[in-house]
């Protein structure tokens, strides 16, 4: 029986030693060349120093390295960080400092961008860089040691750090409704629970060929390994430029299962799916917001013989909901029942049930919930609390995650979407702070106000519109996303910038009115309108 996340390799290993495990390109690694290689890069990082529950951030793009290193962390006992890597160096180094990384696993061209901040994360040892032999890496930051990933030493005669379940196997960073990203910390048992539970709905099997096109610091990217892995199925690494390029891969390596955001599944389902795509593809599925109704409809007129399946989920908790294929007809709008293993409650702001139909907040409660976020209790306090209803003279009440989105349940236990209550921007499957935005905004020195806002977009989601109050009155829209363009990645960037020759808007409290703002741009990107 597997326990830890890593086991589950292990497992397949001695199952079916020859299986395909993990594609990149036309390279493939059978299940057992992917344990030895794992158990390789935890040695390697014993070796580099590492102790029990240490952090090691994995700053790279999807390549078989990425995932040596992720599951090579855990398996030696430290914490996995995995990087976006879209992120810009500031942010990569908040990340570094936020959860005192130890160790960093990155490449030589990432590491020459990070080179000017890396001085300023203390608890930073060791870098890794993979792919570049020692004499060619770039020279050493401060107090920081640089080896390469090959070179580094593997301590095979030191032990594994011994964890269990209920220890941290990884932290997952977030936009939070303000400020800078959250770390939220997920432990063996949260992963292994949640992979089991997709691939029980999903009705994942060794043959299935699964498409990683995610970044793996998305916890719906990082299932497509866990799952895969969980069910002895293949798990195929691609960094696409086009969408087409997803399309051809589907074909390519006959894939049969494939996760995406809406943003992207918008423009894949306008693209031809050779036959090849169309007899192979199994199943789809849907996270990181609300699929249309015209995309579904358009992929699924594309994709007569694949199933879809729709979900919700939350980083604190992996997943929530799916919508079984078969009730896509019957049930249009919703966002589908508890997955296995969870229960979802609709409660009212005093903690009692919801009636069918009444609009409350989204509980989630289970095996998946995470263990709070890293290093930071008051937060961890406003979002996970006692679950409802639970009996009194419970010593120990169990802990829930508070989603703070309000829903609706019908009497069969199906969901529906009503809305948010924070303030996050979702974009192109991405949860956007609008204080980050706000706060490389002012950093630029070009403006005296502003403010980031959320607006619905057509293929987006929600695009970012950007208000503000120049410091100088000849200062343009151009001049201010180039401003923003080295600190900040393109899905943080402004759609649109709107400036202001007077203050922002201010509500009764002396805020900046959002509300008021979000109004007037309401229509900005809606069809006829001209941005």
């Amino acid at each position: 029986m597997s326990y830890l996340l890593h086991d589950s390799v292990w497992m397949q290993a001695e199952r079916a030693a020859a299986e395909p495990a993990l594609r990149h390109r036309d390279g493939v690694e059978d299940y057992a060349t992917l344990a030895a290689s794992i158990d390789r890069a935890a040695r390697r990082l014993l070796g580099c120093g590492l102790e029990r529950q240490e952090r090691v951030a994995v700053y790279l793009d999807k390549r078989p390295e990425t995932v040596h290193a992720l599951f090579g962390a855990a398996r030696a006992g430290g914490v996995f960080v995995p990087v976006n890597p879209l992120l810009k160096a500031e942010q990569v180094a908040h990340i570094l400092r936020d959860c005192n990384v130890r160790t960093l696993v990155t490449s030589a061209d990432r590491l020459a961008a990070l080179h000017s901040v890396l001085a300023g994360c203390p608890d930073l040892h060791t870098v890794l860089v993979v792919g570049q032999e020692v004499d060619t890496i770039p020279a050493e930051p401060g107090h920081v040691r640089v080896a390469g990933w090959e070179g580094a030493p593997e301590r095979d005669g030191m032990r594994l750090h011994r964890v269990i379940d209920t220890d941290m196997a990884a932290i997952l960073y977030t936009s939070g409704s303000t400020g800078r990203p959250k770390g939220v910390v997920l432990s063996h048992r949260n992963m292994v629970a949640g992979a089991q539970s997709v691939a029980t709905y999903l009705e994942n099997r060794p043959g299935d060929r699964i498409l990683a096109v995610l970044p793996f610091s998305f916890d719906y990217g990082l299932s497509q390994l866990t799952t895969a892995f969980r069910t002895g199925a293949q798990a195929v690494l691609l960094n696409y430029l086009l969408p087409r390029d997803v399309v051809r891969a589907v074909a390519r390596y006959e894939i049969t299962g494939l996760a995406a955001v809406p943003p992207l599944w918008i423009q894949l389902a306008g693209l031809d799916w050779p036959e090849e795509a169309q007899r192979s593809l199994r199943y789809l599925t849907n996270s990181g917001g609300a699929m249309p109704k015209e995309t579904l409809a358009a992929l699924r007129e594309r994709l007569p013989r694949t199933d879809c399946y729709l979900m919700y989920g939350l980083t604190e908790a992996f997943r929530s909901t799916y919508l079984p294929p078969k009730e896509l007809d019957r049930r249009p709008g919703s966002m589908g029942r508890a997955i296995p293993n969870a229960e979802i409650q609709v409660v009212r702001p005093d903690g009692s049930l919801c009636a069918p139909g009444e609009p409350g907040e989204l509980v989630h409660r289970g095996a998946l919930v995470a263990m709070g976020y890293w290093n930071d209790p008051e937060r961890t306090a406003e979002r996970f609390r006692p679950a409802p209803g639970q009996p009194p003279g419970v010593p120990l009440p169990e802990i829930a995650v508070w989603s703070g989105d309000t829903v609706r349940m019908d009497e069969d236990g199906f969901l529906y979407f009503v809305g948010r209550r924070d303030e996050m921007i979702k974009t192109s499957g991405y949860r956007v702070s609008p204080n980050e935005v706000e706060e490389a905004a002012y950093a630029s020195g070009l403006v005296a106000e502003v403010a980031a806002l959320g607006v619905e977009h057509p293929t987006l989601g929600q695009a970012i519109v950007l208000v503000a109050l120049p410091q100088q009155p000849d200062l343009s829209p151009e001049t201010l996303i180039d401003a923003l363009r080295p600190g900040l990645p393109g899905f943080m960037l402004p759609a649109h910038v709107g400036l202001r020759t007077e203050p922002l808007p201010r509500n009764a409290n002396g805020k900046i009115d959002r509300k008021a703002l979000a109004a007037e741009f309401g229509d900005l990107f809606r069809e006829g309108v001209p941005a």
